[in-house]
């Protein structure tokens, strides 16, 4: 991007921080900026799979739960082989952030990711702290540590005053995912 990349993230329990940060890697995608983006503990196909998948300078990298499962679901086992998963996506991104193949980088609910203690901490931390000056670094997930706010340029809290999912309305494909 810029010599001046920025961090950003969106956080909160309000719909809207993967549509908002996915919204940002399209416009850069668009401007012809090289963009990852690594979704952290979605097993279930999205529509935006669909739609970045025929964008050239988007690279999609996922981890996937074990067995589809909530954290709090599973097997020591499980938990180790989601760890895994979550870490080698994150590697992924930074060897292409290395090699100057990424101008923005996604990090799709890895807060929550990191706070389940599913993601290498000190790996994750490393980039927050080392972010390349360059890099523009987008971050969603729930509930952040004061770390990341503080680092942040940018922060904004999606905050849930109605949902339909509350009426009992199942999330909707092509709307929630």
């Amino acid at each position: 991007m810029s010599e001046n990349g920025l961090m950003h993230v969106y956080f909160g329990d309000g719909k809207g921080k993967t549509t908002a940060a996915l919204g940002l890697a399209i416009r850069a995608a668009g401007c012809g900026k090289k963009v990852v983006i690594v979704q952290f503990l979605k097993n279930w196909a999205c529509g935006e799979h669909d739609s970045i998948s025929q964008l050239p300078n988007i690279t999609l990298f996922r981890g996937i739960p074990a067995g589809g499962k909530f954290i709090h679901e599973m097997s020591a086992e499980e938990v180790q082989e989601t760890k895994a998963s979550q870490d080698d996506g994150f590697k992924n991104a930074l060897e292409l952030i290395e090699i100057g193949q990424c101008d923005m980088l996604v990090l799709d609910e890895v807060i929550d990711a990191h706070r389940l203690e599913v993601l290498d901490d000190g790996m994750f931390k490393n980039l927050i702290f080392n972010k390349p000056s360059s890099l523009e670094l987008v971050i969603t997930g729930h509930n952040p540590g004061a770390f990341l706010l503080e680092r942040a340029d940018y922060v904004t809290e999606m905050v849930k005053h109605k949902h339909p999912y509350d009426e009992g309305t199942s999330a909707r494909r092509g709307v929630e995912f």
